[in-house]
Protein backbone atom coordinates (compact mmCIF):
# COMPACT_ATOMS: atom_id res chain seq x y z
CA UNK A 1 0.00 0.00 0.00
CA UNK A 2 2.81 2.29 0.91
CA UNK A 3 4.42 2.74 -3.04
CA UNK A 4 0.78 3.23 -4.27
CA UNK A 5 -0.48 5.70 -1.33
CA UNK A 6 2.76 7.15 -2.20
CA UNK A 7 2.03 7.96 -5.82
CA UNK A 8 -1.42 9.36 -5.02
CA UNK A 9 0.19 11.64 -2.86
CA UNK A 10 2.05 12.91 -5.62
CA UNK A 11 -0.46 13.18 -7.34
CA UNK A 12 -2.70 15.35 -5.23
CA UNK A 13 0.40 17.67 -4.24
CA UNK A 14 0.66 18.49 -8.15
CA UNK A 15 -2.91 19.01 -9.08
CA UNK A 16 -4.13 22.89 -8.90
CA UNK A 17 -7.71 22.80 -8.00
CA UNK A 18 -9.43 25.91 -9.88
CA UNK A 19 -12.89 26.33 -7.00
CA UNK A 20 -12.88 25.99 -3.63
CA UNK A 21 -13.56 22.49 -2.11
CA UNK A 22 -16.77 21.97 -0.37
CA UNK A 23 -17.42 21.31 2.88
CA UNK A 24 -17.93 17.36 3.53
CA UNK A 25 -21.16 16.11 4.10
CA UNK A 26 -22.15 12.49 5.54
CA UNK A 27 -23.16 11.05 2.15
CA UNK A 28 -19.46 9.38 0.99
CA UNK A 29 -19.25 9.14 -2.76
CA UNK A 30 -16.54 7.41 -4.94
CA UNK A 31 -16.67 9.02 -8.43
CA UNK A 32 -14.13 6.54 -10.78
CA UNK A 33 -12.92 6.78 -14.00
CA UNK A 34 -12.55 3.34 -15.20
CA UNK A 35 -8.83 3.75 -16.92
CA UNK A 36 -5.84 5.75 -15.87
CA UNK A 37 -5.30 8.80 -13.94
CA UNK A 38 -3.73 10.51 -17.01
CA UNK A 39 -6.43 10.18 -19.07
CA UNK A 40 -9.25 10.47 -16.67
CA UNK A 41 -8.17 14.12 -15.74
CA UNK A 42 -7.97 14.56 -19.03
CA UNK A 43 -11.91 14.03 -19.16
CA UNK A 44 -13.95 16.91 -18.88
CA UNK A 45 -17.48 15.18 -18.34
CA UNK A 46 -15.52 13.44 -15.18
CA UNK A 47 -14.43 16.69 -13.80
CA UNK A 48 -17.63 18.84 -14.30
CA UNK A 49 -19.07 15.33 -12.12
CA UNK A 50 -16.41 16.07 -9.70
CA UNK A 51 -17.75 19.54 -9.01
CA UNK A 52 -21.18 18.83 -8.91
CA UNK A 53 -20.79 16.34 -6.24
CA UNK A 54 -18.34 18.33 -4.10
CA UNK A 55 -20.21 21.62 -4.23
CA UNK A 56 -23.51 19.48 -2.35
CA UNK A 57 -22.71 20.23 0.91
CA UNK A 58 -24.16 16.74 2.18
CA UNK A 59 -21.89 14.65 -0.01
CA UNK A 60 -18.26 13.93 0.77
CA UNK A 61 -16.58 12.88 -2.95
CA UNK A 62 -13.13 11.43 -3.45
CA UNK A 63 -11.60 9.98 -7.08
CA UNK A 64 -10.66 6.45 -7.81
CA UNK A 65 -9.04 5.08 -11.15
CA UNK A 66 -7.82 2.25 -12.96
CA UNK A 67 -3.98 1.42 -10.88
CA UNK A 68 -1.12 1.76 -13.04
CA UNK A 69 0.50 -1.02 -14.88
CA UNK A 70 3.06 -0.99 -12.13
CA UNK A 71 0.79 -1.16 -9.60
CA UNK A 72 -1.92 -3.49 -11.08
CA UNK A 73 0.39 -7.29 -9.76
CA UNK A 74 0.22 -6.34 -6.14
CA UNK A 75 -3.15 -5.59 -6.05
CA UNK A 76 -4.14 -8.17 -8.04
CA UNK A 77 -2.22 -10.92 -5.56
CA UNK A 78 -3.93 -8.96 -2.76
CA UNK A 79 -0.96 -7.00 -1.13
CA UNK A 80 -2.38 -4.19 -2.07
CA UNK A 81 -5.70 -2.74 -2.12
CA UNK A 82 -7.77 -0.38 -4.88
CA UNK A 83 -8.36 3.19 -2.68
CA UNK A 84 -9.32 6.48 -3.26
CA UNK A 85 -7.47 9.41 -4.67
CA UNK A 86 -8.11 11.65 -2.07
CA UNK A 87 -7.58 9.95 1.82
CA UNK A 88 -6.32 5.93 0.55
CA UNK A 89 -9.78 4.91 1.79
CA UNK A 90 -10.92 1.39 0.48
CA UNK A 91 -13.64 1.35 -2.37
CA UNK A 92 -15.74 -0.63 -0.53
CA UNK A 93 -16.34 1.22 2.67
CA UNK A 94 -18.28 4.16 0.22
CA UNK A 95 -21.85 4.88 0.31
CA UNK A 96 -21.71 5.47 -3.49
CA UNK A 97 -19.65 4.05 -6.47
CA UNK A 98 -20.25 6.55 -9.17
CA UNK A 99 -18.54 5.19 -12.72
CA UNK A 100 -17.99 8.01 -15.53
CA UNK A 101 -17.93 5.81 -18.65
CA UNK A 102 -16.61 7.75 -21.60
CA UNK A 103 -15.70 4.63 -23.55
CA UNK A 104 -17.36 1.46 -24.21
CA UNK A 105 -13.85 -0.57 -24.05
CA UNK A 106 -13.77 0.49 -20.43
CA UNK A 107 -16.38 -1.62 -19.33
CA UNK A 108 -14.26 -4.29 -19.48
CA UNK A 109 -12.17 -1.83 -16.54
CA UNK A 110 -15.42 -1.84 -14.67
CA UNK A 111 -15.30 -5.64 -13.57
CA UNK A 112 -12.11 -5.48 -12.99
CA UNK A 113 -12.02 -1.96 -10.62
CA UNK A 114 -14.72 -4.22 -8.65
CA UNK A 115 -12.87 -7.04 -8.30
CA UNK A 116 -9.83 -5.50 -7.03
CA UNK A 117 -11.59 -3.58 -4.46
CA UNK A 118 -13.27 -6.55 -2.90
CA UNK A 119 -16.43 -5.75 -4.38
CA UNK A 120 -18.73 -8.72 -5.68
CA UNK A 121 -19.52 -8.00 -9.41
CA UNK A 122 -22.84 -8.91 -10.30
CA UNK A 123 -25.38 -6.41 -8.95
CA UNK A 124 -27.51 -9.40 -7.59
CA UNK A 125 -24.66 -10.21 -5.12
CA UNK A 126 -24.38 -7.27 -3.82
CA UNK A 127 -27.91 -6.88 -2.98
CA UNK A 128 -28.68 -6.54 0.73
CA UNK A 129 -25.16 -7.09 1.71
CA UNK A 130 -24.02 -3.69 2.91
CA UNK A 131 -21.93 -2.82 -0.25
CA UNK A 132 -21.92 0.47 -2.21
CA UNK A 133 -24.49 1.44 -4.58
CA UNK A 134 -23.22 1.48 -8.02
CA UNK A 135 -24.54 3.76 -10.59
CA UNK A 136 -22.83 4.34 -14.07
CA UNK A 137 -23.22 7.30 -16.59
CA UNK A 138 -21.15 9.12 -19.43
CA UNK A 139 -21.04 9.24 -23.05
CA UNK A 140 -20.72 5.08 -23.51
CA UNK A 141 -23.88 4.80 -21.45
CA UNK A 142 -25.54 7.15 -23.67
CA UNK A 143 -25.38 4.74 -26.72
CA UNK A 144 -26.11 1.01 -25.01
CA UNK A 145 -25.33 0.44 -21.36
CA UNK A 146 -26.62 -3.27 -21.84
CA UNK A 147 -23.16 -4.96 -21.80
CA UNK A 148 -22.92 -4.33 -18.56
CA UNK A 149 -26.14 -4.35 -17.20
CA UNK A 150 -26.25 -7.20 -14.72
CA UNK A 151 -23.26 -5.28 -12.90
CA UNK A 152 -24.44 -1.87 -12.45
CA UNK A 153 -27.08 -1.47 -9.91
CA UNK A 154 -28.42 1.99 -11.87
CA UNK A 155 -27.36 4.40 -14.64
CA UNK A 156 -28.20 7.92 -15.53
CA UNK A 157 -28.45 8.04 -19.26
CA UNK A 158 -27.63 11.65 -20.65
CA UNK A 159 -26.12 14.96 -19.59
CA UNK A 160 -25.43 14.72 -16.21
CA UNK A 161 -25.66 18.73 -14.90
CA UNK A 162 -29.63 18.33 -13.86
CA UNK A 163 -29.95 14.79 -13.96
CA UNK A 164 -27.03 14.27 -11.03
CA UNK A 165 -28.16 16.63 -8.56
CA UNK A 166 -32.21 15.59 -9.11
CA UNK A 167 -30.52 12.13 -8.08
CA UNK A 168 -28.77 13.21 -4.87
CA UNK A 169 -32.25 14.72 -4.19
CA UNK A 170 -33.38 11.60 -4.43
CA UNK A 171 -31.23 9.71 -2.99
CA UNK A 172 -30.93 11.67 0.29
CA UNK A 173 -35.15 11.56 0.80
CA UNK A 174 -34.82 7.43 0.40
CA UNK A 175 -31.83 7.21 2.74
CA UNK A 176 -33.69 9.48 5.17
CA UNK A 177 -36.43 6.56 5.42
CA UNK A 178 -33.47 4.29 6.56
CA UNK A 179 -33.08 2.24 3.50
CA UNK A 180 -32.30 3.67 -0.05
CA UNK A 181 -34.74 2.31 -2.44
CA UNK A 182 -33.93 1.71 -6.28
CA UNK A 183 -37.21 1.99 -7.65
CA UNK A 184 -37.43 5.55 -5.55
CA UNK A 185 -34.20 6.18 -7.18
CA UNK A 186 -35.59 4.99 -10.75
CA UNK A 187 -38.22 7.81 -10.89
CA UNK A 188 -35.13 10.50 -11.72
CA UNK A 189 -35.78 11.19 -15.52
CA UNK A 190 -33.16 9.35 -17.34
CA UNK A 191 -32.52 6.90 -14.68
CA UNK A 192 -32.38 3.51 -16.54
CA UNK A 193 -32.90 0.41 -13.77
CA UNK A 194 -31.81 -2.74 -15.80
CA UNK A 195 -33.90 -4.98 -13.06
CA UNK A 196 -37.12 -3.75 -14.58
CA UNK A 197 -35.80 -5.38 -17.87
CA UNK A 198 -36.03 -8.74 -18.71
CA UNK A 199 -34.97 -9.54 -22.26
CA UNK A 200 -35.95 -12.65 -24.33
CA UNK A 201 -34.04 -14.31 -27.71
CA UNK A 202 -35.07 -16.23 -30.25
CA UNK A 203 -33.15 -19.82 -31.13
CA UNK A 204 -31.00 -17.91 -33.37
CA UNK A 205 -30.05 -15.58 -30.41
CA UNK A 206 -31.39 -12.51 -32.00
CA UNK A 207 -33.49 -10.60 -28.90
CA UNK A 208 -36.88 -10.69 -29.63
CA UNK A 209 -38.80 -8.74 -26.32
CA UNK A 210 -37.81 -6.98 -23.14
CA UNK A 211 -40.34 -7.74 -20.83
CA UNK A 212 -40.62 -4.90 -18.33
CA UNK A 213 -41.83 -5.02 -14.83
CA UNK A 214 -41.36 -1.45 -13.57
CA UNK A 215 -43.75 0.88 -13.18
CA UNK A 216 -44.83 3.64 -15.99
CA UNK A 217 -43.73 4.29 -19.88
CA UNK A 218 -40.48 2.05 -20.31
CA UNK A 219 -38.59 3.88 -22.52
CA UNK A 220 -36.09 6.32 -20.93
CA UNK A 221 -35.34 9.66 -21.56
CA UNK A 222 -32.21 10.63 -22.20
CA UNK A 223 -31.28 13.67 -20.31
CA UNK A 224 -30.69 17.00 -22.11
CA UNK A 225 -29.30 20.28 -21.45
CA UNK A 226 -30.47 23.09 -23.85
CA UNK A 227 -28.90 25.68 -23.06
CA UNK A 228 -25.20 25.01 -22.35
CA UNK A 229 -24.45 28.84 -21.12
CA UNK A 230 -25.84 28.03 -17.91
CA UNK A 231 -22.79 25.35 -17.32
CA UNK A 232 -19.68 26.21 -17.87
CA UNK A 233 -17.69 23.21 -18.78
CA UNK A 234 -13.82 23.80 -18.62
CA UNK A 235 -11.15 22.12 -17.00
CA UNK A 236 -11.28 22.31 -12.89
CA UNK A 237 -8.38 20.62 -12.08
CA UNK A 238 -4.66 21.17 -14.24
CA UNK A 239 -1.87 18.26 -13.99
CA UNK A 240 1.01 17.99 -15.90
CA UNK A 241 0.58 14.18 -16.01
CA UNK A 242 -2.99 14.38 -17.83
CA UNK A 243 -2.70 13.32 -21.36
CA UNK A 244 -4.04 17.30 -22.13
CA UNK A 245 -1.61 18.84 -19.54
CA UNK A 246 -0.27 21.39 -21.15
CA UNK A 247 -3.89 22.71 -22.06
CA UNK A 248 -6.52 24.59 -20.14
CA UNK A 249 -9.67 22.88 -21.67
CA UNK A 250 -12.61 24.66 -23.09
CA UNK A 251 -16.21 23.19 -24.37
CA UNK A 252 -17.40 25.12 -27.27
CA UNK A 253 -20.49 22.59 -27.89
CA UNK A 254 -22.17 19.54 -27.75
CA UNK A 255 -22.84 17.43 -31.05
CA UNK A 256 -22.86 18.34 -34.53
CA UNK A 257 -24.54 19.86 -37.52
CA UNK A 258 -23.41 17.59 -40.33
CA UNK A 259 -24.88 14.08 -39.85
CA UNK A 260 -21.88 12.11 -40.49
CA UNK A 261 -23.76 8.76 -40.69
CA UNK A 262 -20.64 6.32 -38.84
CA UNK A 263 -20.82 9.62 -35.93
CA UNK A 264 -22.71 8.82 -32.79
CA UNK A 265 -21.93 12.04 -31.39
CA UNK A 266 -23.26 13.37 -34.38
CA UNK A 267 -27.09 11.56 -33.12
CA UNK A 268 -27.04 10.93 -29.55
CA UNK A 269 -25.75 14.67 -28.88
CA UNK A 270 -28.92 16.26 -30.82
CA UNK A 271 -29.96 18.72 -31.21
CA UNK A 272 -26.34 20.58 -31.77
CA UNK A 273 -25.85 23.39 -29.48
CA UNK A 274 -23.16 26.05 -29.01
CA UNK A 275 -21.96 27.60 -26.56
CA UNK A 276 -21.61 31.76 -27.13
CA UNK A 277 -18.98 33.35 -28.64
CA UNK A 278 -18.62 35.72 -25.56
CA UNK A 279 -18.48 32.78 -22.80
CA UNK A 280 -16.49 31.25 -24.97
CA UNK A 281 -14.25 34.08 -25.45
CA UNK A 282 -14.00 35.21 -21.83
CA UNK A 283 -13.61 31.24 -20.75
CA UNK A 284 -10.43 31.13 -23.25
CA UNK A 285 -8.97 34.14 -21.62
CA UNK A 286 -9.55 33.24 -17.75
CA UNK A 287 -8.08 30.01 -18.77
CA UNK A 288 -4.52 32.22 -20.37
CA UNK A 289 -4.12 32.68 -16.67
CA UNK A 290 -3.15 29.33 -16.50
CA UNK A 291 -2.20 27.83 -19.41
CA UNK A 292 -0.83 28.93 -22.87
CA UNK A 293 -2.41 26.82 -24.57
CA UNK A 294 -6.18 26.56 -25.12
CA UNK A 295 -7.59 23.43 -26.05
CA UNK A 296 -11.41 23.81 -27.79
CA UNK A 297 -13.50 20.39 -27.60
CA UNK A 298 -16.19 19.43 -29.16
CA UNK A 299 -17.10 17.38 -32.46
CA UNK A 300 -16.15 19.84 -34.87
CA UNK A 301 -14.89 23.26 -34.43
CA UNK A 302 -14.65 25.43 -37.77
CA UNK A 303 -18.06 25.66 -37.50
CA UNK A 304 -18.34 27.06 -33.98
CA UNK A 305 -19.84 30.69 -33.85
CA UNK A 306 -16.82 33.09 -33.78
CA UNK A 307 -13.95 30.53 -33.63
CA UNK A 308 -11.94 32.94 -35.36
CA UNK A 309 -12.60 35.55 -32.81
CA UNK A 310 -11.81 33.15 -30.14
CA UNK A 311 -8.53 32.12 -31.54
CA UNK A 312 -7.53 35.89 -32.62
CA UNK A 313 -8.32 36.50 -28.76
CA UNK A 314 -5.84 34.05 -28.00
CA UNK A 315 -3.77 34.94 -30.32
CA UNK A 316 -3.82 38.73 -29.48
CA UNK A 317 -2.24 37.16 -25.52
CA UNK A 318 0.56 35.65 -27.00
CA UNK A 319 -1.12 32.06 -26.62
CA UNK A 320 -2.25 29.33 -29.21
CA UNK A 321 -6.01 28.14 -29.35
CA UNK A 322 -5.59 24.32 -30.28
CA UNK A 323 -9.15 23.09 -32.01
CA UNK A 324 -9.94 19.37 -31.68
CA UNK A 325 -10.67 18.44 -35.57
CA UNK A 326 -11.67 21.24 -38.10
CA UNK A 327 -13.88 20.35 -41.11
CA UNK A 328 -12.16 21.28 -44.07
CA UNK A 329 -14.63 23.76 -45.90
CA UNK A 330 -15.18 25.93 -43.10
CA UNK A 331 -12.06 26.76 -42.20
CA UNK A 332 -11.62 30.82 -43.03
CA UNK A 333 -8.89 32.72 -43.33
CA UNK A 334 -8.95 34.58 -40.35
CA UNK A 335 -9.21 31.44 -38.40
CA UNK A 336 -5.99 30.11 -40.40
CA UNK A 337 -4.55 32.96 -39.79
CA UNK A 338 -5.41 33.15 -35.71
CA UNK A 339 -4.38 29.61 -35.36
CA UNK A 340 -0.88 30.53 -37.37
CA UNK A 341 -0.34 33.59 -35.15
CA UNK A 342 -1.10 31.92 -32.35
CA UNK A 343 1.64 29.28 -32.94
CA UNK A 344 -0.17 26.51 -33.85
CA UNK A 345 1.68 24.24 -35.76
CA UNK A 346 -0.10 21.10 -36.40
CA UNK A 347 -3.88 20.97 -37.16
CA UNK A 348 -6.44 18.35 -37.63
CA UNK A 349 -8.91 17.89 -40.58
CA UNK A 350 -11.00 14.78 -41.28
CA UNK A 351 -11.57 13.93 -44.84
CA UNK A 352 -13.01 10.47 -43.06
CA UNK A 353 -12.78 9.01 -47.05
CA UNK A 354 -10.55 9.38 -50.17
CA UNK A 355 -12.82 9.03 -52.75
CA UNK A 356 -15.40 11.84 -53.81
CA UNK A 357 -18.07 9.03 -53.53
CA UNK A 358 -17.72 7.59 -50.32
CA UNK A 359 -17.61 11.38 -48.97
CA UNK A 360 -21.08 11.22 -50.21
CA UNK A 361 -22.25 7.61 -48.91
CA UNK A 362 -21.01 8.57 -45.51
CA UNK A 363 -22.80 12.05 -45.92
CA UNK A 364 -19.51 14.11 -45.47
CA UNK A 365 -20.77 17.29 -47.11
CA UNK A 366 -16.81 17.69 -48.58
CA UNK A 367 -15.92 17.49 -51.52
CA UNK A 368 -11.95 17.09 -52.54
CA UNK A 369 -11.71 21.10 -53.69
CA UNK A 370 -12.58 22.08 -50.00
CA UNK A 371 -9.98 19.72 -48.70
CA UNK A 372 -7.20 21.20 -50.72
CA UNK A 373 -7.96 24.35 -50.19
CA UNK A 374 -8.13 24.04 -46.29
CA UNK A 375 -4.73 22.45 -46.62
CA UNK A 376 -3.26 25.27 -49.01
CA UNK A 377 -4.82 28.21 -46.95
CA UNK A 378 -3.87 26.32 -43.36
CA UNK A 379 0.07 25.81 -44.99
CA UNK A 380 0.12 29.42 -46.51
CA UNK A 381 -0.49 30.79 -42.76
CA UNK A 382 2.01 29.09 -41.39
CA UNK A 383 0.66 25.83 -39.95
CA UNK A 384 3.50 23.09 -40.54
CA UNK A 385 1.99 20.01 -40.06
CA UNK A 386 -1.51 18.37 -41.05
CA UNK A 387 -3.01 15.48 -39.32
CA UNK A 388 -5.93 13.52 -41.39
CA UNK A 389 -8.47 11.45 -40.43
CA UNK A 390 -9.81 8.49 -42.17
CA UNK A 391 -11.62 5.63 -41.60
CA UNK A 392 -11.46 1.91 -43.19
CA UNK A 393 -14.05 -0.52 -43.79
CA UNK A 394 -16.94 1.75 -43.95
CA UNK A 395 -20.25 -0.08 -45.89
CA UNK A 396 -20.54 0.76 -49.39
CA UNK A 397 -16.60 0.82 -49.41
CA UNK A 398 -14.42 -0.75 -52.24
CA UNK A 399 -10.61 -1.51 -52.49
CA UNK A 400 -10.09 2.12 -55.26
CA UNK A 401 -11.80 4.03 -52.67
CA UNK A 402 -9.05 3.09 -50.30
CA UNK A 403 -6.17 3.83 -52.89
CA UNK A 404 -8.01 7.05 -53.00
CA UNK A 405 -6.85 8.13 -49.25
CA UNK A 406 -3.23 8.21 -50.91
CA UNK A 407 -4.03 9.65 -53.84
CA UNK A 408 -5.92 12.30 -51.67
CA UNK A 409 -3.20 12.77 -49.81
CA UNK A 410 -0.67 13.52 -51.99
CA UNK A 411 -2.81 16.24 -53.59
CA UNK A 412 -2.84 17.68 -50.25
CA UNK A 413 1.01 17.25 -49.42
CA UNK A 414 1.27 18.84 -53.79
CA UNK A 415 -1.40 21.96 -52.82
CA UNK A 416 0.16 22.79 -49.41
CA UNK A 417 3.74 23.07 -50.84
CA UNK A 418 2.66 25.74 -52.97
CA UNK A 419 2.99 29.80 -51.90
CA UNK A 420 6.99 28.90 -50.77
CA UNK A 421 5.86 26.93 -47.92
CA UNK A 422 6.83 23.13 -47.68
CA UNK A 423 4.44 21.22 -44.98
CA UNK A 424 6.66 19.18 -42.35
CA UNK A 425 4.53 15.89 -42.13
CA UNK A 426 1.27 14.61 -43.01
CA UNK A 427 -0.11 12.04 -40.94
CA UNK A 428 -2.84 9.82 -41.76
CA UNK A 429 -4.73 8.37 -38.69
CA UNK A 430 -6.57 5.15 -40.00
CA UNK A 431 -9.37 3.93 -38.09
CA UNK A 432 -11.31 0.86 -38.65
CA UNK A 433 -15.18 1.53 -38.51
CA UNK A 434 -16.91 0.64 -35.80
CA UNK A 435 -20.74 0.83 -35.95
CA UNK A 436 -22.34 2.57 -33.13
CA UNK A 437 -25.87 2.39 -31.65
CA UNK A 438 -27.91 5.51 -32.46
CA UNK A 439 -26.59 6.48 -35.91
CA UNK A 440 -27.84 5.17 -39.58
CA UNK A 441 -25.12 2.73 -39.63
CA UNK A 442 -26.28 0.81 -36.58
CA UNK A 443 -27.39 -2.07 -38.42
CA UNK A 444 -24.19 -2.69 -40.42
CA UNK A 445 -21.36 -5.03 -39.45
CA UNK A 446 -18.05 -4.18 -38.86
CA UNK A 447 -15.60 -5.76 -41.90
CA UNK A 448 -14.39 -9.10 -40.86
CA UNK A 449 -10.39 -8.19 -39.45
CA UNK A 450 -8.36 -10.35 -42.00
CA UNK A 451 -10.51 -8.46 -45.31
CA UNK A 452 -9.41 -5.08 -43.25
CA UNK A 453 -5.75 -5.85 -42.89
CA UNK A 454 -5.79 -6.67 -46.65
CA UNK A 455 -6.90 -3.03 -47.41
CA UNK A 456 -4.54 -1.66 -44.59
CA UNK A 457 -1.81 -3.25 -46.40
CA UNK A 458 -2.91 -2.12 -49.93
CA UNK A 459 -3.01 1.49 -48.13
CA UNK A 460 0.11 0.73 -46.67
CA UNK A 461 1.66 -0.10 -50.21
CA UNK A 462 0.23 3.34 -51.78
CA UNK A 463 1.14 5.31 -48.77
CA UNK A 464 4.80 4.06 -49.11
CA UNK A 465 5.89 6.13 -52.26
CA UNK A 466 5.11 9.67 -50.41
CA UNK A 467 7.23 11.47 -48.37
CA UNK A 468 7.09 13.13 -45.35
CA UNK A 469 3.59 11.06 -44.63
CA UNK A 470 3.61 8.53 -41.42
CA UNK A 471 0.43 6.03 -41.55
CA UNK A 472 -0.47 5.18 -38.17
CA UNK A 473 -3.54 2.41 -37.72
CA UNK A 474 -5.34 1.29 -35.29
CA UNK A 475 -5.71 -2.27 -34.74
CA UNK A 476 -8.78 -4.34 -36.62
CA UNK A 477 -8.78 -6.56 -33.19
CA UNK A 478 -9.45 -3.48 -30.95
CA UNK A 479 -12.04 -2.47 -33.04
CA UNK A 480 -13.56 -6.00 -33.23
CA UNK A 481 -13.90 -5.65 -29.48
CA UNK A 482 -15.06 -1.98 -29.13
CA UNK A 483 -17.56 -3.14 -31.82
CA UNK A 484 -18.50 -6.51 -29.45
CA UNK A 485 -19.27 -4.20 -26.52
CA UNK A 486 -20.84 -1.45 -28.82
CA UNK A 487 -23.80 -3.40 -30.76
CA UNK A 488 -23.75 -6.47 -27.63
CA UNK A 489 -26.94 -7.38 -25.38
CA UNK A 490 -26.59 -8.55 -21.61
CA UNK A 491 -25.16 -11.63 -22.87
CA UNK A 492 -21.81 -9.97 -23.77
CA UNK A 493 -21.14 -9.16 -20.20
CA UNK A 494 -20.84 -12.78 -19.55
CA UNK A 495 -17.88 -12.27 -21.77
CA UNK A 496 -16.44 -9.92 -19.70
CA UNK A 497 -16.85 -11.57 -16.68
CA UNK A 498 -14.84 -14.12 -18.51
CA UNK A 499 -11.97 -11.98 -19.69
CA UNK A 500 -11.84 -10.12 -16.35
CA UNK A 501 -11.92 -13.56 -14.73
CA UNK A 502 -8.77 -14.56 -17.01
CA UNK A 503 -6.92 -11.41 -16.24
CA UNK A 504 -7.17 -10.47 -19.94
CA UNK A 505 -6.38 -6.53 -19.76
CA UNK A 506 -4.12 -6.10 -23.41
CA UNK A 507 -5.60 -6.19 -27.05
CA UNK A 508 -3.44 -9.36 -28.10
CA UNK A 509 -5.05 -11.12 -24.81
CA UNK A 510 -8.57 -10.16 -25.24
CA UNK A 511 -8.28 -11.11 -28.74
CA UNK A 512 -7.35 -14.60 -28.05
CA UNK A 513 -9.62 -15.23 -25.41
CA UNK A 514 -12.49 -14.07 -27.70
CA UNK A 515 -11.28 -16.83 -30.25
CA UNK A 516 -11.45 -19.20 -27.96
CA UNK A 517 -14.73 -18.53 -26.85
CA UNK A 518 -15.76 -18.65 -30.20
CA UNK A 519 -14.21 -21.98 -31.11
CA UNK A 520 -13.93 -24.04 -27.77
CA UNK A 521 -10.46 -25.40 -27.33
CA UNK A 522 -11.26 -25.62 -23.63
CA UNK A 523 -12.05 -21.85 -22.61
CA UNK A 524 -15.93 -22.29 -23.88
CA UNK A 525 -16.58 -25.78 -23.25
CA UNK A 526 -19.77 -25.92 -22.63
CA UNK A 527 -20.95 -23.18 -25.13
CA UNK A 528 -22.84 -20.84 -22.54
CA UNK A 529 -20.80 -17.82 -24.13
CA UNK A 530 -21.99 -16.09 -27.15
CA UNK A 531 -20.23 -16.04 -30.31
CA UNK A 532 -18.95 -12.62 -30.26
CA UNK A 533 -19.28 -12.68 -34.58
CA UNK A 534 -22.71 -12.98 -33.69
CA UNK A 535 -22.65 -9.25 -32.62
CA UNK A 536 -19.38 -7.77 -34.48
CA UNK A 537 -19.70 -9.39 -37.85
CA UNK A 538 -23.49 -9.90 -38.43
CA UNK A 539 -25.74 -7.38 -40.17
CA UNK A 540 -29.01 -6.68 -38.07
CA UNK A 541 -32.09 -6.76 -39.86
CA UNK A 542 -34.31 -3.36 -39.88
CA UNK A 543 -36.81 -5.13 -38.24
CA UNK A 544 -34.89 -6.44 -35.38
CA UNK A 545 -35.33 -5.30 -32.19
CA UNK A 546 -32.03 -3.40 -31.25
CA UNK A 547 -30.40 -4.43 -26.96
CA UNK A 548 -30.52 -0.06 -26.84
CA UNK A 549 -34.05 0.85 -28.13
CA UNK A 550 -35.38 0.91 -25.23
CA UNK A 551 -33.55 4.59 -24.54
CA UNK A 552 -35.32 7.70 -26.33
CA UNK A 553 -32.85 9.80 -27.91
CA UNK A 554 -35.41 11.74 -29.67
CA UNK A 555 -34.01 10.63 -32.79
CA UNK A 556 -37.01 8.36 -34.98
CA UNK A 557 -35.64 5.15 -36.01
CA UNK A 558 -37.25 5.41 -39.43
CA UNK A 559 -35.14 8.51 -39.42
CA UNK A 560 -31.72 6.77 -39.45
CA UNK A 561 -33.05 3.75 -41.97
CA UNK A 562 -34.03 6.34 -44.38
CA UNK A 563 -30.38 7.55 -44.28
CA UNK A 564 -29.18 4.21 -44.65
CA UNK A 565 -30.90 4.01 -47.19
CA UNK A 566 -29.75 7.42 -48.50
CA UNK A 567 -26.15 6.23 -48.49
CA UNK A 568 -26.36 2.98 -50.85
CA UNK A 569 -27.31 5.90 -53.01
CA UNK A 570 -24.48 8.13 -52.37
CA UNK A 571 -27.12 10.65 -51.53
CA UNK A 572 -26.23 13.16 -49.12
CA UNK A 573 -28.32 15.38 -46.38
CA UNK A 574 -28.01 18.91 -45.87
CA UNK A 575 -26.74 19.83 -42.56
CA UNK A 576 -29.09 20.40 -39.48
CA UNK A 577 -30.90 23.59 -39.16
CA UNK A 578 -32.29 23.58 -35.75
CA UNK A 579 -34.54 26.59 -36.58
CA UNK A 580 -36.57 25.11 -39.08
CA UNK A 581 -36.21 21.26 -39.09
CA UNK A 582 -37.98 19.19 -36.98
CA UNK A 583 -37.49 15.66 -39.77
CA UNK A 584 -35.56 13.67 -37.30
CA UNK A 585 -37.53 14.35 -34.20
CA UNK A 586 -34.54 16.00 -32.07
CA UNK A 587 -35.68 19.78 -32.13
Amino acid sequence: MLASRHRSLERLRKEKRLFPKGPDGPVHVCLVYPNVYRLGMANLGFQAIYKIFDDDPRVSVERAFLPDADELPAIRAGKEMLRSLERGRPLSEFEILAFSIAFETDYLNVLSILDMAGIPIRRKERLGRGYPLVIAGGSAIFLNPEPIAEFIDLFLIGEGEEMVPEFLVRYLETRANGTVSLPELAKVEGAYLPDYYHPRYDEQGRLTEVVYTGPGNPRVKRRLIRDLDRFATTSLILTEESVFGDMYLVEASRGCQWGCRFCAAGFMYRPIRYRSPENLTAQAIAGLNERRVIGLVGAEMASVPGVAEIAAAVADRGARLSPSSLKADCISVELAEALARGGTQSVTIAPEAGSERMRKVINKNLTEDEILRAAELLTAKGVESLKLYFMVGLPEERDEDVVEIAHLTAKILQRANTNGRKVGRVTISLNPFVPKPWTPFQWDPMEEPGSLKRKIALLKREVSNLKHVELDVESPREAYFQTLLSRGDRRVGNILERLNRERCTGPGEIWQMLRAIKYGDGKNPDGELPDPDFYVLRAYGHDELLPWDFIDHHVHKWFLLSERKKARYEHQTKPCNVLRCTVCGAC
